[in-house]
């Protein structure tokens, strides 16, 4: 649906009024296209306190070219080395000239370092920088986003810094992002990167879920289509403009796991666990099918068919999980104590599974968590309610099912491996949460 408050904004007259009445004006975002795929401008490279990173060959290969212009469209500050709180002097000094100037739609990326138990004045430098970038996220405007990298190793940072510093990343922001020391190799195809990897989606016919098929597609991948038998017309029209295959099954059924195996007798590469329920009520109001019903589809299909595709051998070593979490299951939300619960629990499993499905099987485990993004289910909702949704974030407007897909490619990426058990909010740096 048009977000025609948007529209109106880019306009003289919206302009002036916004301005006078003090409300929200958010800016048109510079999404990823095979025309414009990089942002518009160069990078510039800032550092604070004595870091032990090589990120010049990374930073080389990952965001825009040099900027000599003054006005960068990345900013990438490496804050790693900072282990106290004098130390915190050198963000202020780096950034403090430097923010007014970034490029509308540009990206801010502080790189941080794991907090050490064993140093609480390390723990507490490195704490505070969560805490500098989600308020600067906040500050910007322009349509700039502003995300917190920790990690010790750049090489295993690189498929993580090369989707922050572009237009792929434009609804994450105020997002705090874990990288191990994982080694993974970069695909010989850095435009195809899933080229000869096995993609399924489940709830894939429509909305959220047919636009990851479509970006997986994109990069190279093999999508099978899987929604209920009900939308099997739906999930083939999908597959066959994908040049895929779609697979109608009931993800609760108990033996969805079984009969995706037995479907993928060469493996699986890719999981997305995309197919959802809302069956929104009060809990005074909520009938016991209403919460179940949620609770099977939204988290119990999750875990057991993630457990049977994992027992049976079906994801192969370097394979990719990504779940879909929402911000209903970080900050909750009233008349979804069914949804909140069933995408908290998601997250659960994210955190818990990730190092032992690594250990284990070479598989990684992540979520996105979306928010407030542009559906046909969200276009149903109440005309105030929805503009609200919209605005009620950093960016002032509501995601598309893009961003969604973007950063879902992003983690299935296979040089993605260092990044496991990380639930990432695209969601324009919501108001609401954490």
């Amino acid at each position: 649906m048009a977000d025609r408050y948007l529209s109106f904004t880019g306009t003289a007259p919206g302009r002036f009024l916004t301005r006078r009445l003090g409300l929200p004006r958010p800016a048109p975002l510079r999404r990823w296209s095979p025309e414009r795929p990089d942002l518009d401008g160069g990078l510039l490279h800032l550092t604070a306190g004595r870091s032990g990173l090589d990120l010049a060959p990374v930073l080389a290969r990952t965001g825009p070219g040099t900027d000599d212009t003054g006005r960068p469209a990345a900013v990438v500050l490496d804050a790693s080395g900072i282990r106290d709180v004098e130390g915190l002097a050198g963000v202020h000094a780096a950034l403090h000239p430097v923010v007014r100037s970034v490029a509308a739609s540009g990206r801010i990326v502080v790189l941080g370092a794991p907090l050490d138990p064993a140093d609480h004045h390390q723990a507490a430098a490195q704490q505070a920088l969560e805490g500098f970038t989600r308020s600067l996220g906040k500050e910007t405007g322009r349509g700039i986003t502003v995300n917190l990298v920790r990690l010790t190793d750049a090489p295993a940072a690189e498929s993580t810094l090369r989707f922050l510093l572009s237009p792929k990343s434009a609804y994450v922001s105020g997002q705090v992002i874990e990288v191990g020391t994982h080694e993974t190799p970069a695909p010989h195809d850095a435009d195809r990167p899933l080229s000869g990897r096995t993609a399924l989606v489940t709830g894939a016919a429509r909305g959220i879920g047919e636009a990851v098929a479509e970006t997986l597609a994109r990069d190279g991948a093999r999508v099978v289509v899987l929604d209920v038998p009900q939308a099997e017309a739906d999930a083939r029209r999908v597959a066959e403009r994908l040049g895929g295959t779609a697979l109608p099954l009931d993800i609760t059924a108990a033996d969805a796991g079984d009969r995706i195996a037995d479907a993928l007798p060469d493996g699986l590469d890719v999981l997305v666990h995309n197919a959802g329920v809302t069956r929104d009520r009060r809990l005074v109001n909520m009938t016991a099918e209403h919460w179940s019903s949620v609770l099977e589809v939204n988290l119990a299909s999750v875990l057991r068919t993630t457990d049977a595709l994992l027992a049976a051998g079906t994801l192969k070593r370097g394979g990719r999980i990504v779940a879909t979490a929402s911000i209903a299951g970080i900050a909750g939300n009233a008349g979804q104590t069914n949804y909140g619960a069933s995408k908290a629990g998601v997250t659960g499993l994210v955190r818990a599974l990730a190092p032992h499905a690594l250990a284990g099987h070479g598989v990684t485990v992540n979520a996105v968590a979306p928010g407030f993004i542009e559906t046909r289910m969200t276009a149903a909702v109440p005309l105030l309610i929805r503009e609200a949704g919209r605005r009620m974030n950093s960016l002032a407007q509501g995601g598309l099912p893009a961003d969604v897909a973007e950063t879902t490619a992003w983690l299935a990426h296979p040089a993605s491996g260092a990044v496991n058990g990380q639930v990432v909010r695209v969601c324009g740096q919501s108001l609401l949460g954490a």
